[in-house]
């Protein structure tokens, strides 16, 4: 008798959703989890996405595609539905996300609760206000929750490329978790878009995974870094003169100071990108010659990342471009991967350190701004490169806008630690670069306050000594 192994794998789903979870069964020759696995006659229903949506019921763990990839047709429909629907307690579990994030709105308490395991700017104010939550977590280890079924996700809303002649689609700019995440989803609504640019690495999956597949073209979110301050722009020349070698292997932060690295980098030669993110200023430093892969142990000529976010001429780079490759954040962020490339040079933002080298970087006191991230990943990554010639670099303006110091006697109440003093190594303001590693506190305090900005110094070594009960010194 004829059948269809979609047919079965359809009704297994269904089964799942109803509660009765322990009746499926996939077997190798009828499902593998395994994105690249193409399904044998099995295909994804063509739907709208307010049709799509209605799969998501109470009580369930939705999955939402981040950063660049953000798929706002499907956040829109899911908000729709989980309104009209009257849908109870859906915790929605993602990265940062670009646009609104209406589910965040207080209107929507009850219906959906976010978790965010990096938060962006509109989910800032609800997880202050106890609407929504965040959850602290390094980022090569957000897999495992997934993998490790810590959160058993029900639905993934995702943006794909269309599939190509084979019936691939890539997960386009934002590989990180999401690989993780289609792996283990029960049910996958990918909403395709021409826009998306095509990534080489872990980010396809063939077309037979998606339960639903949305046709809607989007307009991607862009981002378009500021034009870096003179404070900035200064930090910028103190690390490429200095700390940045020939042959390093880069790894960026987000951020205006980041940027004005990459800006200071045009005279340096087989620079390798090993990143969990990139940008535009890469591009640049691509076409000038600068970064060439050539020295990298690991992935050698290919510019490896795991997500990216900038203009649209970063994503036309990107696309269908083998010299870039994205991959799956356990790999990216991987000590054990990072160290052993060249001359690992980690360079990371913050918003403020203490004079024992305590970095907080996640949270304005109390109040979550960010996350983890990859910070410690790469920070630890450089320290511990095998050739020993690692750097791993806190960047900051020595002030905030309003004047106040980022070096501060103590941290904020509340402040969460994300990169502890005995990681820390290298801290860059626009007054000079303190090197911390293998300093008692009464050294490190003192290397700090010379970094610190004018107005504070004298301040910051009366509250040193109080604390200390001795003078900072460099002996």
């Amino acid at each position: 008798m004829a059948f269809s192994l979609r047919g079965i794998h359809s009704s297994l789903r269904i089964l799942d959703k109803l509660g009765v979870g322990h009746m499926r069964v996939r077997s190798f020759y009828l499902y593998a989890p395994e994105p690249f696995h193409p399904l044998a006659d099995t295909y994804p229903q063509n739907k709208t996405a307010d049709e799509a949506v209605q799969v998501i019921q109470s009580g369930h763990k939705v999955f939402i595609h981040g950063a660049a990839a953000t798929p706002l047709p499907l956040i829109e429909a899911m908000c729709d539905h989980g309104m009209n629907s009257r849908l109870k307690n859906v915790e929605l579990i993602h990265l940062h996300t670009e646009g609104a994030g209406r589910y965040n709105n207080p209107e929507y308490q009850g219906i959906f609760r976010s978790n965010s395991l990096f938060l962006a700017a509109n989910s800032r104010s609800a997880v202050s206000e106890g609407r929504a939550d965040s959850t602290p977590i390094f980022l090569y280890e957000i897999p495992l929750l997934f993998r490790l079924k810590k959160i058993e996700l029900d639905v993934a809303l995702i943006s794909v490329t269309p599939p190509d002649k084979h019936g691939f689609c890539s997960l386009g700019p934002s590989v990180d978790c999401t690989r993780a995440a289609i792996q283990n989803a029960k049910y996958i609504i990918g909403a395709t878009n021409k826009n998306l640019p095509r990534t080489i690495g872990d980010g396809m999956i063939h077309q037979s995974h998606l339960d639903a597949i949305v046709d809607c073209n989007f307009s991607i979110p862009e981002l378009s870094m500021s034009k870096p301050t003179q404070e900035e722009k200064k930090i910028g020349r103190l690390i490429a003169d200095n700390l940045v070698e020939d042959g390093a292997t880069l790894q960026m932060g987000i951020g205006s100071i980041p940027n004005a690295v990459l800006a200071e980098l045009t005279d340096h030669k087989d620079l390798g990108v090993h990143s969990e993110m990139f940008s535009d200023g890469v591009v640049d430093l691509v076409e000038n010659g600068n970064i060439t892969n050539a020295l990298k142990n690991v992935q050698t000529g290919k510019t490896i990342s795991t997500f990216a976010i900038g203009t649209k001429r970063l994503y036309d780079f990107m696309d269908n471009n083998p010299f870039v490759e994205m991959c799956d954040v356990s790999f990216t962020n991987s000590t054990a991967v990072i160290c052993q490339n060249p001359k690992v040079t980690a360079i990371n933002s913050c918003i403020e350190v203490d004079l024992g080298g305590q970095v907080c970087a996640d949270s304005i006191g109390e109040r979550i701004y960010s996350g983890f991230g990859g910070q410690i990943d790469f920070i630890s990554g450089a320290a511990l490169s095998l050739d020993g010639r690692g750097k791993p670099i806190i960047a900051m303006t020595s002030s905030t806008k309003r004047g106040e110091s980022k070096i501060v006697n103590m941290l904020k109440n509340g402040s969460g630690v994300v990169t502890t003093r005995a990681h820390v190594h290298y801290i860059v303001t626009e007054y000079g670069i303190a090197y911390l590693f293998g300093k008692n506190l009464r050294q490190r305090a003192y290397e700090l306050i010379k970094i610190a900005h004018p107005n504070h110094k004298e301040r910051l070594e009366k509250e040193a000594y109080e604390r200390m009960k001795c003078m900072p010194s460099p002996y």
